[in-house]
Protein backbone atom coordinates (compact mmCIF):
# COMPACT_ATOMS: atom_id res chain seq x y z
CA UNK A 1 0.00 0.00 0.00
CA UNK A 2 1.35 3.20 -0.52
CA UNK A 3 1.88 5.38 2.79
CA UNK A 4 -0.68 8.06 3.20
CA UNK A 5 0.09 11.52 5.30
CA UNK A 6 -1.93 14.29 6.47
CA UNK A 7 -0.79 17.87 6.51
CA UNK A 8 -2.51 21.43 6.73
CA UNK A 9 -4.24 23.00 3.62
CA UNK A 10 -1.02 24.76 2.07
CA UNK A 11 0.30 24.77 -1.60
CA UNK A 12 3.34 22.57 -1.64
CA UNK A 13 6.37 23.83 -3.42
CA UNK A 14 7.06 21.14 -5.75
CA UNK A 15 5.50 17.65 -7.31
CA UNK A 16 2.13 16.52 -8.32
CA UNK A 17 -1.15 18.18 -6.64
CA UNK A 18 -4.32 17.19 -7.40
CA UNK A 19 -7.32 19.74 -7.04
CA UNK A 20 -10.78 18.17 -6.36
CA UNK A 21 -13.55 20.89 -7.31
CA UNK A 22 -17.68 20.91 -7.48
CA UNK A 23 -19.35 21.47 -11.01
CA UNK A 24 -22.08 23.86 -9.07
CA UNK A 25 -20.46 26.25 -6.51
CA UNK A 26 -17.10 28.63 -6.67
CA UNK A 27 -13.98 27.47 -6.79
CA UNK A 28 -12.48 26.63 -3.29
CA UNK A 29 -9.92 29.43 -1.76
CA UNK A 30 -7.64 26.95 -2.37
CA UNK A 31 -7.78 26.43 -5.46
CA UNK A 32 -7.62 30.42 -5.80
CA UNK A 33 -4.38 30.06 -4.17
CA UNK A 34 -3.00 27.57 -6.40
CA UNK A 35 -4.08 29.77 -9.59
CA UNK A 36 -2.94 33.04 -8.39
CA UNK A 37 0.29 31.29 -7.65
CA UNK A 38 0.72 29.79 -10.98
CA UNK A 39 -0.15 33.24 -12.69
CA UNK A 40 -3.96 32.01 -13.72
CA UNK A 41 -2.69 29.03 -15.37
CA UNK A 42 -5.37 27.00 -13.57
CA UNK A 43 -8.34 29.13 -14.59
CA UNK A 44 -6.72 29.26 -18.04
CA UNK A 45 -6.76 25.49 -18.66
CA UNK A 46 -10.47 25.42 -17.23
CA UNK A 47 -11.71 27.91 -19.84
CA UNK A 48 -9.61 26.21 -22.94
CA UNK A 49 -10.50 22.82 -22.53
CA UNK A 50 -13.97 23.57 -21.33
CA UNK A 51 -14.36 21.63 -18.13
CA UNK A 52 -16.66 21.52 -16.05
CA UNK A 53 -15.54 19.40 -13.10
CA UNK A 54 -17.79 16.68 -13.89
CA UNK A 55 -17.72 13.65 -11.46
CA UNK A 56 -14.43 11.29 -12.28
CA UNK A 57 -13.18 13.86 -14.81
CA UNK A 58 -9.43 15.20 -14.84
CA UNK A 59 -8.10 18.11 -16.60
CA UNK A 60 -4.11 17.96 -16.57
CA UNK A 61 -2.25 21.49 -16.40
CA UNK A 62 1.66 20.61 -16.94
CA UNK A 63 4.19 22.87 -15.62
CA UNK A 64 2.06 25.57 -14.55
CA UNK A 65 4.66 27.10 -12.38
CA UNK A 66 5.08 27.67 -8.85
CA UNK A 67 7.20 24.63 -8.42
CA UNK A 68 4.96 22.31 -9.43
CA UNK A 69 5.63 19.66 -12.28
CA UNK A 70 1.61 18.62 -13.02
CA UNK A 71 -1.11 19.85 -11.41
CA UNK A 72 -4.78 17.62 -11.79
CA UNK A 73 -8.12 18.97 -11.65
CA UNK A 74 -10.76 16.91 -10.88
CA UNK A 75 -14.26 16.93 -10.82
CA UNK A 76 -16.75 16.13 -7.62
CA UNK A 77 -19.48 16.75 -9.82
CA UNK A 78 -22.65 18.28 -7.82
CA UNK A 79 -21.78 19.55 -3.99
CA UNK A 80 -25.31 17.85 -3.19
CA UNK A 81 -24.44 14.54 -4.49
CA UNK A 82 -21.06 13.97 -2.91
CA UNK A 83 -21.21 10.88 -0.41
CA UNK A 84 -18.50 8.94 0.78
CA UNK A 85 -18.06 6.56 -2.49
CA UNK A 86 -18.10 9.77 -4.57
CA UNK A 87 -15.30 11.12 -2.08
CA UNK A 88 -13.53 7.71 -2.30
CA UNK A 89 -13.85 7.23 -5.97
CA UNK A 90 -12.58 10.65 -6.58
CA UNK A 91 -9.60 10.25 -4.60
CA UNK A 92 -8.95 7.25 -6.60
CA UNK A 93 -9.11 9.16 -10.10
CA UNK A 94 -6.50 11.60 -8.56
CA UNK A 95 -3.89 9.63 -6.85
CA UNK A 96 -3.91 7.02 -10.30
CA UNK A 97 -3.11 10.42 -12.06
CA UNK A 98 -0.29 11.07 -10.32
CA UNK A 99 1.42 7.91 -9.96
CA UNK A 100 4.33 8.83 -12.01
CA UNK A 101 5.64 11.50 -9.88
CA UNK A 102 7.46 10.57 -6.77
CA UNK A 103 6.12 13.41 -4.65
CA UNK A 104 2.19 14.58 -5.13
CA UNK A 105 -0.32 15.56 -2.97
CA UNK A 106 -4.34 15.85 -2.64
CA UNK A 107 -5.97 18.84 -1.98
CA UNK A 108 -9.77 18.59 0.01
CA UNK A 109 -10.46 22.08 0.29
CA UNK A 110 -13.69 21.91 -1.14
CA UNK A 111 -14.83 18.81 1.03
CA UNK A 112 -16.50 19.05 4.41
CA UNK A 113 -15.53 15.94 8.22
CA UNK A 114 -14.79 12.65 7.42
CA UNK A 115 -15.31 12.83 3.17
CA UNK A 116 -11.46 13.73 3.35
CA UNK A 117 -10.71 10.70 5.12
CA UNK A 118 -12.47 8.85 2.70
CA UNK A 119 -11.38 10.44 -0.20
CA UNK A 120 -7.75 9.36 1.03
CA UNK A 121 -9.15 5.43 1.29
CA UNK A 122 -10.03 5.99 -2.58
CA UNK A 123 -6.71 7.35 -3.44
CA UNK A 124 -5.30 4.04 -1.14
CA UNK A 125 -7.19 1.85 -2.42
CA UNK A 126 -7.13 3.53 -6.41
CA UNK A 127 -2.82 3.12 -6.28
CA UNK A 128 -3.36 -0.98 -5.95
CA UNK A 129 -0.56 -3.06 -8.17
CA UNK A 130 0.12 -6.91 -7.84
CA UNK A 131 3.85 -6.84 -8.50
CA UNK A 132 5.13 -10.04 -7.39
CA UNK A 133 5.68 -11.63 -10.49
CA UNK A 134 7.04 -7.93 -12.74
CA UNK A 135 10.58 -9.07 -13.05
CA UNK A 136 11.23 -7.16 -16.55
CA UNK A 137 9.25 -4.39 -16.84
CA UNK A 138 11.28 -1.37 -17.43
CA UNK A 139 12.08 0.88 -14.60
CA UNK A 140 10.75 4.30 -16.43
CA UNK A 141 7.33 2.28 -16.60
CA UNK A 142 6.98 1.41 -12.87
CA UNK A 143 5.29 4.16 -10.75
CA UNK A 144 7.25 6.15 -8.72
CA UNK A 145 4.59 7.58 -5.80
CA UNK A 146 5.22 5.89 -3.32
CA UNK A 147 3.69 8.27 -0.84
CA UNK A 148 0.94 10.63 -0.74
CA UNK A 149 0.20 13.60 1.36
CA UNK A 150 -3.73 14.27 1.94
CA UNK A 151 -4.29 17.92 2.34
CA UNK A 152 -7.07 18.88 5.34
CA UNK A 153 -8.54 21.47 7.28
CA UNK A 154 -8.37 19.53 10.40
CA UNK A 155 -5.43 17.03 10.45
CA UNK A 156 -6.47 15.78 14.00
CA UNK A 157 -9.93 15.14 13.10
CA UNK A 158 -9.28 13.79 10.02
CA UNK A 159 -6.33 11.28 11.02
CA UNK A 160 -8.93 10.15 13.93
CA UNK A 161 -11.63 8.77 10.55
CA UNK A 162 -8.73 7.14 9.02
CA UNK A 163 -7.71 5.58 11.88
CA UNK A 164 -10.75 3.21 11.30
CA UNK A 165 -10.79 3.16 7.47
CA UNK A 166 -7.03 2.60 7.08
CA UNK A 167 -7.40 -1.38 8.30
CA UNK A 168 -10.15 -1.55 5.79
CA UNK A 169 -8.08 -0.18 3.06
CA UNK A 170 -5.63 -2.90 4.07
CA UNK A 171 -8.45 -5.56 4.23
CA UNK A 172 -9.58 -5.25 0.66
CA UNK A 173 -5.59 -4.86 -0.22
CA UNK A 174 -5.30 -8.63 1.46
CA UNK A 175 -8.33 -9.54 -0.37
CA UNK A 176 -7.53 -8.28 -3.62
CA UNK A 177 -3.38 -10.17 -3.15
CA UNK A 178 -5.80 -13.15 -2.31
CA UNK A 179 -7.87 -13.28 -5.06
CA UNK A 180 -4.77 -12.28 -7.51
CA UNK A 181 -2.69 -15.21 -6.51
CA UNK A 182 -2.11 -18.03 -9.52
CA UNK A 183 -3.36 -21.12 -8.02
CA UNK A 184 -0.03 -23.16 -8.01
CA UNK A 185 0.99 -20.71 -5.13
CA UNK A 186 -2.47 -20.17 -3.12
CA UNK A 187 -3.03 -23.82 -2.69
CA UNK A 188 -5.43 -24.46 0.09
CA UNK A 189 -2.95 -25.30 2.15
CA UNK A 190 -1.13 -22.33 1.13
CA UNK A 191 -4.67 -19.87 1.97
CA UNK A 192 -4.37 -21.29 5.49
CA UNK A 193 -1.04 -20.00 6.15
CA UNK A 194 -1.94 -16.74 4.78
CA UNK A 195 -5.05 -16.42 7.26
CA UNK A 196 -2.78 -17.66 10.15
CA UNK A 197 -0.93 -14.54 9.85
CA UNK A 198 -4.27 -12.46 11.10
CA UNK A 199 -3.19 -14.01 14.32
CA UNK A 200 -0.71 -10.68 14.73
CA UNK A 201 -3.85 -8.65 14.66
CA UNK A 202 -5.45 -10.63 17.76
CA UNK A 203 -7.68 -12.90 15.59
CA UNK A 204 -8.09 -16.59 16.86
CA UNK A 205 -7.27 -18.77 14.22
CA UNK A 206 -7.98 -22.82 14.30
CA UNK A 207 -6.93 -24.62 10.58
CA UNK A 208 -9.02 -27.99 10.07
CA UNK A 209 -6.95 -30.43 7.72
CA UNK A 210 -8.76 -33.63 5.87
CA UNK A 211 -8.92 -35.79 8.77
CA UNK A 212 -10.48 -33.42 11.01
CA UNK A 213 -12.91 -32.42 8.43
CA UNK A 214 -13.47 -36.49 8.15
CA UNK A 215 -14.42 -36.49 11.59
CA UNK A 216 -16.85 -33.69 11.38
CA UNK A 217 -18.68 -35.58 8.79
CA UNK A 218 -18.06 -33.12 5.64
CA UNK A 219 -18.39 -35.27 2.88
CA UNK A 220 -19.85 -32.72 0.67
CA UNK A 221 -16.59 -30.30 1.23
CA UNK A 222 -14.09 -33.11 0.66
CA UNK A 223 -16.28 -34.91 -2.16
CA UNK A 224 -15.12 -31.76 -4.02
CA UNK A 225 -11.93 -31.92 -3.16
CA UNK A 226 -11.19 -35.95 -3.75
CA UNK A 227 -9.61 -34.80 -6.88
CA UNK A 228 -6.41 -32.78 -5.91
CA UNK A 229 -3.25 -33.84 -4.77
CA UNK A 230 -3.66 -30.28 -2.70
CA UNK A 231 -4.99 -30.96 0.49
CA UNK A 232 -8.23 -28.70 1.65
CA UNK A 233 -8.80 -26.30 4.51
CA UNK A 234 -11.48 -25.23 6.67
CA UNK A 235 -10.02 -22.16 8.63
CA UNK A 236 -12.28 -20.61 11.29
CA UNK A 237 -11.40 -17.12 12.41
CA UNK A 238 -12.73 -15.77 15.31
CA UNK A 239 -12.93 -11.94 16.57
CA UNK A 240 -14.13 -11.53 19.83
CA UNK A 241 -14.44 -7.44 19.96
CA UNK A 242 -18.02 -7.17 22.08
CA UNK A 243 -16.06 -8.10 25.66
CA UNK A 244 -18.83 -10.51 25.96
CA UNK A 245 -20.30 -13.75 25.36
CA UNK A 246 -22.53 -12.22 22.93
CA UNK A 247 -23.51 -14.31 20.05
CA UNK A 248 -21.27 -13.65 16.53
CA UNK A 249 -22.25 -12.01 13.53
CA UNK A 250 -21.03 -15.31 11.33
CA UNK A 251 -19.53 -14.91 7.74
CA UNK A 252 -18.80 -17.67 5.58
CA UNK A 253 -16.70 -17.72 2.32
CA UNK A 254 -16.46 -20.19 -0.51
CA UNK A 255 -12.78 -20.67 -1.49
CA UNK A 256 -12.19 -22.90 -4.21
CA UNK A 257 -8.43 -22.05 -5.11
CA UNK A 258 -8.93 -23.36 -8.85
CA UNK A 259 -12.08 -24.87 -10.51
CA UNK A 260 -11.61 -26.71 -13.42
CA UNK A 261 -15.61 -28.10 -13.27
CA UNK A 262 -13.92 -31.30 -12.38
CA UNK A 263 -15.16 -34.40 -14.57
CA UNK A 264 -17.66 -32.01 -15.92
CA UNK A 265 -14.68 -29.75 -16.93
CA UNK A 266 -14.92 -26.10 -17.82
CA UNK A 267 -14.64 -24.77 -21.31
CA UNK A 268 -10.86 -24.11 -22.07
CA UNK A 269 -11.47 -20.60 -23.00
CA UNK A 270 -11.40 -18.50 -19.95
CA UNK A 271 -10.78 -21.30 -17.34
CA UNK A 272 -7.39 -19.41 -15.73
CA UNK A 273 -9.91 -17.25 -14.58
CA UNK A 274 -11.05 -19.74 -11.81
CA UNK A 275 -8.14 -19.21 -10.01
CA UNK A 276 -10.16 -16.57 -8.51
CA UNK A 277 -13.00 -18.59 -7.68
CA UNK A 278 -12.17 -18.34 -4.15
CA UNK A 279 -12.76 -14.62 -3.62
CA UNK A 280 -15.76 -15.16 -1.19
CA UNK A 281 -13.33 -16.40 0.88
CA UNK A 282 -10.99 -13.69 -0.02
CA UNK A 283 -13.74 -11.35 0.98
CA UNK A 284 -14.22 -13.09 4.62
CA UNK A 285 -10.25 -13.15 5.27
CA UNK A 286 -10.10 -9.54 4.32
CA UNK A 287 -12.64 -8.44 6.43
CA UNK A 288 -11.46 -10.71 9.21
CA UNK A 289 -8.11 -8.81 8.96
CA UNK A 290 -10.25 -5.05 9.08
CA UNK A 291 -12.51 -5.95 11.97
CA UNK A 292 -9.36 -7.04 13.91
CA UNK A 293 -7.23 -4.05 13.00
CA UNK A 294 -9.64 -1.08 13.70
CA UNK A 295 -10.80 -2.94 16.71
CA UNK A 296 -14.38 -3.32 16.27
CA UNK A 297 -16.44 -3.68 19.29
CA UNK A 298 -18.21 -7.03 17.92
CA UNK A 299 -18.19 -10.78 18.17
CA UNK A 300 -17.60 -11.95 14.82
CA UNK A 301 -16.21 -15.40 13.74
CA UNK A 302 -15.29 -15.86 9.46
CA UNK A 303 -15.27 -19.60 8.48
CA UNK A 304 -13.37 -20.83 5.09
CA UNK A 305 -13.92 -24.01 3.17
CA UNK A 306 -10.61 -24.09 0.95
CA UNK A 307 -10.26 -26.52 -1.81
CA UNK A 308 -9.09 -27.51 -5.59
CA UNK A 309 -11.22 -29.08 -7.93
CA UNK A 310 -9.91 -31.37 -9.80
CA UNK A 311 -10.22 -33.53 -12.94
CA UNK A 312 -7.77 -37.25 -11.65
CA UNK A 313 -8.72 -40.41 -11.57
CA UNK A 314 -9.89 -40.13 -7.86
CA UNK A 315 -12.10 -37.05 -8.77
CA UNK A 316 -15.93 -37.31 -7.92
CA UNK A 317 -18.09 -38.38 -10.34
CA UNK A 318 -21.21 -37.27 -11.91
CA UNK A 319 -24.14 -39.17 -9.97
CA UNK A 320 -22.20 -39.79 -7.16
CA UNK A 321 -24.02 -39.61 -3.91
CA UNK A 322 -22.55 -37.73 -0.57
CA UNK A 323 -23.49 -37.15 3.04
CA UNK A 324 -23.14 -33.74 3.96
CA UNK A 325 -22.23 -32.76 7.59
CA UNK A 326 -25.85 -32.10 8.28
CA UNK A 327 -26.57 -35.53 7.48
CA UNK A 328 -28.64 -35.27 4.57
CA UNK A 329 -27.52 -36.82 1.55
CA UNK A 330 -27.14 -35.18 -1.82
CA UNK A 331 -27.04 -36.42 -5.66
CA UNK A 332 -23.83 -34.97 -7.42
CA UNK A 333 -25.26 -34.44 -11.41
CA UNK A 334 -22.95 -31.76 -11.77
CA UNK A 335 -18.96 -31.51 -10.45
CA UNK A 336 -18.92 -27.95 -11.76
CA UNK A 337 -21.85 -27.20 -9.10
CA UNK A 338 -19.12 -27.08 -6.37
CA UNK A 339 -19.36 -24.42 -4.39
CA UNK A 340 -22.39 -24.75 -2.69
CA UNK A 341 -21.13 -28.29 -1.90
CA UNK A 342 -18.53 -26.55 0.21
CA UNK A 343 -20.37 -24.17 1.67
CA UNK A 344 -23.35 -26.67 2.53
CA UNK A 345 -20.50 -27.91 5.09
CA UNK A 346 -19.31 -25.02 6.39
CA UNK A 347 -22.41 -23.32 6.72
CA UNK A 348 -23.98 -26.08 8.68
CA UNK A 349 -21.03 -26.29 10.90
CA UNK A 350 -21.00 -22.27 11.66
CA UNK A 351 -24.53 -22.39 12.43
CA UNK A 352 -23.96 -26.05 14.57
CA UNK A 353 -20.93 -24.52 16.81
CA UNK A 354 -21.09 -20.61 16.82
CA UNK A 355 -25.36 -20.73 16.83
CA UNK A 356 -24.66 -16.96 15.47
CA UNK A 357 -26.99 -14.23 15.66
CA UNK A 358 -26.63 -13.72 11.71
CA UNK A 359 -24.82 -15.85 8.96
CA UNK A 360 -24.11 -14.21 5.46
CA UNK A 361 -22.21 -16.37 3.11
CA UNK A 362 -20.02 -14.71 -0.35
CA UNK A 363 -18.90 -17.09 -2.82
CA UNK A 364 -18.68 -17.12 -6.67
CA UNK A 365 -21.06 -19.49 -7.05
CA UNK A 366 -22.98 -18.99 -10.49
CA UNK A 367 -22.45 -17.67 -14.19
CA UNK A 368 -25.89 -17.32 -13.69
CA UNK A 369 -26.20 -14.54 -11.60
CA UNK A 370 -23.84 -12.44 -14.51
CA UNK A 371 -26.14 -13.19 -16.83
CA UNK A 372 -28.82 -11.71 -14.77
CA UNK A 373 -27.11 -8.42 -13.25
CA UNK A 374 -23.87 -8.22 -15.30
CA UNK A 375 -21.40 -6.50 -13.61
CA UNK A 376 -22.78 -3.69 -11.55
CA UNK A 377 -24.88 -5.70 -8.59
CA UNK A 378 -24.24 -8.91 -6.41
CA UNK A 379 -26.84 -11.06 -6.27
CA UNK A 380 -28.82 -10.85 -2.42
CA UNK A 381 -30.86 -14.01 -1.88
CA UNK A 382 -32.00 -13.89 2.26
CA UNK A 383 -34.56 -15.95 4.69
CA UNK A 384 -35.26 -12.54 6.51
CA UNK A 385 -36.04 -9.50 4.98
CA UNK A 386 -34.14 -7.21 8.27
CA UNK A 387 -31.02 -8.41 7.11
CA UNK A 388 -31.58 -8.24 3.39
CA UNK A 389 -32.48 -4.54 3.97
CA UNK A 390 -29.52 -4.11 5.87
CA UNK A 391 -27.01 -5.53 3.75
CA UNK A 392 -28.92 -3.41 0.43
CA UNK A 393 -28.31 -0.08 2.85
CA UNK A 394 -24.46 -1.13 3.49
CA UNK A 395 -24.00 -1.72 -0.12
CA UNK A 396 -25.80 1.64 -1.16
CA UNK A 397 -23.62 3.64 0.86
CA UNK A 398 -20.42 2.22 0.22
CA UNK A 399 -20.82 1.97 -3.85
CA UNK A 400 -21.05 -2.20 -3.50
CA UNK A 401 -24.48 -2.89 -4.20
CA UNK A 402 -26.60 -5.47 -4.22
CA UNK A 403 -29.90 -6.55 -6.15
CA UNK A 404 -32.22 -8.95 -3.77
CA UNK A 405 -33.48 -12.16 -5.69
CA UNK A 406 -36.94 -14.40 -5.09
CA UNK A 407 -36.90 -17.80 -3.29
CA UNK A 408 -39.63 -19.49 -2.98
CA UNK A 409 -40.66 -23.37 -2.83
CA UNK A 410 -40.93 -23.65 -6.60
CA UNK A 411 -37.58 -23.17 -7.27
CA UNK A 412 -36.85 -25.68 -4.13
CA UNK A 413 -38.53 -28.57 -5.65
CA UNK A 414 -36.61 -28.14 -8.41
CA UNK A 415 -33.54 -30.15 -6.59
CA UNK A 416 -35.54 -32.98 -5.34
CA UNK A 417 -33.64 -36.26 -6.29
CA UNK A 418 -34.84 -39.31 -7.51
CA UNK A 419 -32.19 -41.32 -4.77
CA UNK A 420 -31.36 -38.61 -2.75
CA UNK A 421 -32.50 -35.22 -0.40
CA UNK A 422 -31.40 -33.38 -2.99
CA UNK A 423 -29.52 -32.80 -6.12
CA UNK A 424 -26.74 -30.04 -6.11
CA UNK A 425 -28.28 -28.17 -9.59
CA UNK A 426 -32.10 -27.71 -10.69
CA UNK A 427 -31.48 -26.81 -14.09
CA UNK A 428 -30.58 -24.04 -16.39
CA UNK A 429 -33.69 -21.71 -15.58
CA UNK A 430 -33.25 -19.77 -12.56
CA UNK A 431 -29.50 -21.50 -11.73
CA UNK A 432 -28.16 -18.49 -9.22
CA UNK A 433 -31.47 -19.13 -7.38
CA UNK A 434 -31.87 -22.76 -7.09
CA UNK A 435 -28.03 -22.27 -5.74
CA UNK A 436 -29.40 -20.35 -3.31
CA UNK A 437 -32.06 -22.51 -2.20
CA UNK A 438 -30.06 -25.60 -1.99
CA UNK A 439 -27.92 -23.36 0.81
CA UNK A 440 -30.98 -22.62 2.40
CA UNK A 441 -31.09 -26.43 3.59
CA UNK A 442 -28.25 -26.10 5.56
CA UNK A 443 -28.71 -22.94 7.58
CA UNK A 444 -31.76 -23.75 9.71
CA UNK A 445 -33.95 -20.67 11.52
CA UNK A 446 -30.49 -18.72 11.20
CA UNK A 447 -31.26 -15.38 9.56
CA UNK A 448 -28.79 -15.72 6.82
CA UNK A 449 -27.93 -14.16 3.42
CA UNK A 450 -26.02 -15.42 0.52
CA UNK A 451 -24.21 -12.94 -1.69
CA UNK A 452 -23.31 -14.53 -5.29
CA UNK A 453 -20.38 -12.37 -6.05
CA UNK A 454 -19.37 -13.57 -9.66
CA UNK A 455 -19.94 -10.67 -11.53
CA UNK A 456 -18.40 -8.48 -9.06
CA UNK A 457 -14.91 -10.13 -8.02
CA UNK A 458 -13.22 -9.46 -10.87
CA UNK A 459 -12.99 -6.18 -13.33
CA UNK A 460 -11.88 -6.68 -16.31
CA UNK A 461 -11.38 -2.87 -17.24
CA UNK A 462 -11.04 0.07 -14.56
CA UNK A 463 -13.98 1.59 -13.25
CA UNK A 464 -13.54 5.10 -12.04
CA UNK A 465 -10.60 5.29 -9.42
CA UNK A 466 -9.95 2.12 -9.36
CA UNK A 467 -7.85 -0.59 -11.30
CA UNK A 468 -8.81 -3.56 -13.52
CA UNK A 469 -8.33 -7.13 -11.95
CA UNK A 470 -9.56 -8.26 -8.43
CA UNK A 471 -12.01 -5.40 -6.66
CA UNK A 472 -12.14 -6.92 -3.24
CA UNK A 473 -15.80 -6.68 -3.27
CA UNK A 474 -17.62 -6.96 -0.01
CA UNK A 475 -15.23 -6.01 2.51
CA UNK A 476 -16.29 -2.41 2.58
CA UNK A 477 -19.93 -3.50 2.22
CA UNK A 478 -19.87 -5.93 5.04
CA UNK A 479 -17.39 -3.92 6.95
CA UNK A 480 -20.24 -0.91 7.27
CA UNK A 481 -23.08 -3.95 7.66
CA UNK A 482 -20.76 -4.97 11.06
CA UNK A 483 -20.41 -1.31 12.21
CA UNK A 484 -24.54 -1.49 12.37
CA UNK A 485 -24.18 -3.76 14.86
CA UNK A 486 -21.54 -2.67 17.19
CA UNK A 487 -21.85 -1.84 20.72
Amino acid sequence: MTEISFSDLALPSDGALALPEFTDSDRSTFFKAADDATNGALSRAVEAASFTFRKGTTCVVLAPGAGLDRVVLVGLGPKADVTETVAEQVGGVAAQAMTMHTKAAISTAALDGALAAHLALGASLGLYRFDRYRTTEKKEDLPKLSALSVLVADVAATKTVWAGLEPVAKGVTLTRDLVTEPANVLTPAEFANRAEKLRDLGVEVEVFDRAAMEKLGFGALLGVAQGSVNEPRMVVMRWNGAGDESAPLAFVGKGVTFDSGGISIKPAAGMEDMKWDMAGAGVVTGLMAALAGRKAKVNAVGLIGVVENMVSGTAQRPGDVVKSASGQTIEVLNTDAEGRLVLADVLWYARDRFAPRLMVDLATLTGAIIVGLGHENAGLFSNDDTLAADLTKAGAITGETLWRMPMGEAYDKLLRSDIADMKNIGGRPGGSITAAQFLKRFVGETPWAHLDIAGVAWAAKPKTGAPKGATGFGVRLLDRFVRQHEG
